[in-house]
């Protein structure tokens, strides 16, 4: 009971922290998304034409609502977490009895439930633009729900190494970016040449972004069922991970 009220604490002050600076937390994305929609969907998707037998419009938009929810679930936790650590609260966790995963599971909620809620907001933006026809619900909802949990585990870790604020915009700047852009969002890996789609194969992003789109459009580059894999693989890896770091106070207790 009482780790039930402690992660229910902890999830509650994670959501109520990024709805109320939601200027800051839910509408970029959206005004991002516009853009990405109006630059490369019309401009550029007119001329484009159809990939894999679907609009260009409605192909990026699963790719465009993922890569919000996996930034957005990301930033949440490690900002807060760093937050946390940065201003001492920590000590205030390490101390009361209440077991690592706990602490673990209400901050990467918190990062979940931002993700989702900018998923949302990003969706809601993109029926403006194209028709969204839901190819596969359970498909859509559990690759939106894994992506989530996966990157927030991610920012928890992030969170846990860092040692400045400037520590933590690397990794968001750096890999995830990247690695987003050249997850097939605005592309079929298919039109790539044979060596980059060889490449683009060790892009974990990839298969999530793919596994998405295909639950909404019907359309996918990978197989489903290894994007599953791959994708609940470093889940259970970070978790364990992350609360091997809680557990030797790595990062936390110096």
């Amino acid at each position: 009971m009482n780790n039930l009220i402690a992660f229910h604490t902890i999830i509650r002050k994670e959501i109520h922290r990024f709805l109320r600076i939601w200027p800051q937390t839910l509408l970029p994305p959206a005004i991002t998304t516009a853009l990405y929609f109006l630059i490369f969907g019309k401009l550029i998707g007119d001329r484009i034409g159809n990939i894999n037998g679907v609009s260009y419009m409605d192909y990026i938009v699963p790719g465009i609502i993922l890569m919000s929810v996996i930034s957005h679930s990301y930033a949440n936790v490690v900002s807060s977490f760093y937050s946390t650590k940065f201003q001492r609260n920590i000590e205030e966790l390490l101390v009361a009895p209440i077991p690592n995963w706990v602490i673990l599971f209400g901050y990467v909620g918190g990062g979940i439930a931002r993700g989702l809620l900018v998923g949302i907001v990003v969706t809601g933006i993109s029926l403006f633009f194209a028709e969204i026809n839901v190819n596969n619900i359970a498909i859509t909802i559990s690759v939106y729900f894994l992506t989530a949990t996966l990157f927030a585990l991610a920012g928890f870790i992030n969170a846990v190494f860092a040692d400045s604020f400037d520590d933590i915009s690397i990794i968001p700047n750096f890999v995830l970016t990247p690695l987003s852009y050249l997850g097939g969002i605005f592309y079929s890996v298919s039109m790539l040449p044979e060596i980059w789609q060889t490449i683009s194969l060790a892009n974990p992003i990839l298969y999530m972004i793919n596994a998405f789109r295909y639950g909404l459009i019907g359309v996918s580059d990978v197989n489903i069922q290894l994007a599953y894999i791959i994708t609940a693989g470093f889940i259970l890896f970070l978790t364990l991970l992350s609360l091997l770091l809680l557990h030797k106070g790595i990062g936390i207790k110096n």
